[in-house]
């Protein structure tokens, strides 16, 4: 069973997932970092640019989900570098500073609230996040073009593609892609037809949602939404 609420951080969200059975699982891109707890490790999932799927029995995984562009900060590592990519927190600090935090983990009520802790700990220690950064996300999750969000943040294209490498994991391209897959996912959730949902996400007609949806998640909409038919 999966779980989530809203940080203390902010923009970020706290979340466990509990998978009752053996079997795969399917993340969707959605632009963000967690920083991740199982089996007593620490880990980092990247920003995706496709689907991760997950296989293995079934145990108890909690989540820090950062905000776009936020976690490169807290991390200390571009976000490019962990791009399509779950790696051990050891990977990234040293050995000893992991070890001082899974123990404060393991010593909270619960994992996602010592998780959670260890997320505000860093971010204190941390200065706070470009405020560029939201604007970016912003405007491309509002639909606004890439060349149109670059002039009005008052940057050239190469500057926002850099910008968005180290902080996003990927170009706006890609980010904006993303963003609308999400928009699409929620409205589709909700109950809204395809069709509708397309033309209100930004897509050209049902069809083109229909492949960015098979490109970015691996499977067609319906199986995706558990529709049938």
């Amino acid at each position: 069973m999966y779980v989530e609420r809203a940080s203390r951080l902010t923009g970020a969200v706290v979340w466990t997932n509990t998978p009752t059975t053996p079997g795969t699982g399917r993340v969707l891109p959605d632009g963000c970092m967690d920083l991740l707890w199982y089996d007593g490790r620490l880990l980092v999932a990247g920003p995706d640019t496709r689907a991760h799927v997950t296989e293995g029995a079934p145990g108890p995984w909690t989540g820090v989900r950062f905000y776009p562009g936020t976690a490169p900060a807290l991390l200390g590592v571009p976000a490019h570098e962990l791009r399509d990519r779950r790696v051990d927190l050891t990977d990234l600090w040293p050995a000893d500073r992991v070890r001082r935090l899974a123990a404060r983990v393991t010593a909270a009520p619960d994992p996602a609230s010592g998780l959670e802790e260890a997320a505000l700990s860093r971010a204190a220690e941390t200065e706070p996040p470009d405020p560029l950064l939201r604007r970016i996300v912003a405007a491309l999750d509002a639909g606004r073009p890439v060349a149109a969000t670059a002039d009005g943040l008052g940057l050239s294209a190469r500057q926002l593609h850099r910008r968005s490498l180290a902080a996003f994991g990927y170009g706006p391209k890609t980010l904006a892609r993303v963003l609308r897959l999400r928009r699409a996912l929620d409205l589709a959730r909700a109950g809204t037809p395809l069709a509708e949902t397309a033309a209100r996400s930004g897509y050209a007609d049902q069809a083109h949602l229909t492949r960015d949806v098979r490109e970015l998640a691996g499977v067609a909409p319906g199986e995706l939404l558990g529709r049938r038919g």
